[in-house]
């Protein structure tokens, strides 16, 4: 098996196991705030980023302490943001908004870091927000909260994986992880008061298990990219579009409509068309 093919497996599980943790945490949100869904993971995940060091002992000092901080404050907004969307929005409404996260890149990556917007990306943008109406089909859908922290979610994000770029890499894999989750562990519990419902044994197991999940999707992603380039890997997300309509379909009563999948499938083209060209202009 070449390595492109066995990156493009790791990043179909990766993807997989992303999907089962949102699902998990549609399922809980029911019942519980994301405050303190995510003050809960957080709690389950450091120790897996400490057996994760225990392994690999690195320096926990970051190279760029402001561009760190600036991360991690991120992505704090962006756990909160998207685990309140996952909780209130339907999965493909949901996916259909974070599915723009390469579009929103390319925006961003124009003034921030100076890349040039050619007429790939400008097609790309015009086909994603095509998509993103069509996907939402706004005229039989009331705009609400949970679509406005599904979509400050996506930017955070961005911030998130520009600051990413711009290191160049030179952070290690344990203070990447360790820094943004222990703050938005801390940011969580401070939260919690006047939020907090007991938790029995069973849906602490599902907590846990949606933090494996999450983690194990996490280095599946890192295998990926390393094993295949961008070009192969990053079109593999899209595999959640069938993760939606199954597990919205069959825990959530939530069959996915023609115009959502119509509308999802321009978004994916139009990520495709970002990757492709990211890809291309990369190569020597």
């Amino acid at each position: 098996m070449s390595d492109a093919l066995r990156g493009g497996l790791f990043g179909l599980l990766g993807f997989a196991l992303f999907a089962l943790a949102d699902a998990t945490i549609k399922f809980l949100g029911s019942t519980y705030s994301p405050v303190q869904i995510v003050a809960f993971a957080g709690l389950f995940t450091l120790p897996l980023i400490g057996l994760l060091w225990l392994r690999q002992p690195v320096s926990l000092r970051p190279v760029h302490p402001w561009l760190m901080a600036i991360r991690t404050v991120a992505l704090i907004g962006n756990g909160l943001l998207v685990t309140y969307a996952f909780t209130v929005l339907p999965l493909a409404q949901a996916y259909a908004i974070f599915f723009t996260l390469p579009l929103m890149l390319t925006v961003m990556a124009w003034p921030l870091l100076g890349d040039r917007f050619d007429v790939v990306g400008v097609v790309a943008v015009v086909v994603g927000l095509v998509g993103v109406i069509v996907a939402l089909s706004p005229g039989h859908l009331t705009f609400g909260i949970g679509h406005s922290a599904a979509v400050g979610g996506v930017v955070l994000a961005a911030v998130h994986y520009l600051i990413v770029r711009k290191t160049g890499g030179v952070e290690a894999n344990v203070p990447m992880l360790l820094y943004p989750v222990l703050g938005q562990t801390l940011s969580a519990f401070l939260l919690l008061p006047g939020r907090y419902v007991a938790m029995p044994l069973a849906d602490l197991s599902f907590i846990l298990g949606m933090t494996l999940a999450g983690f194990l999707g996490t280095l599946s992603m890192i295998a990926a990219y390393r094993l295949a380039p961008p070009v192969i890997v990053a079109p593999t997300q899209y595999s959640q579009i069938a993760w939606a309509a199954l597990f919205g379909a069959l825990f959530f009563d939530e069959p996915m409509a023609a115009h959502t999948a119509l509308g999802m499938a321009l978004i994916a083209v139009a990520g495709f068309m970002v990757v492709w060209q990211s890809n291309r202009t990369a190569l020597p």
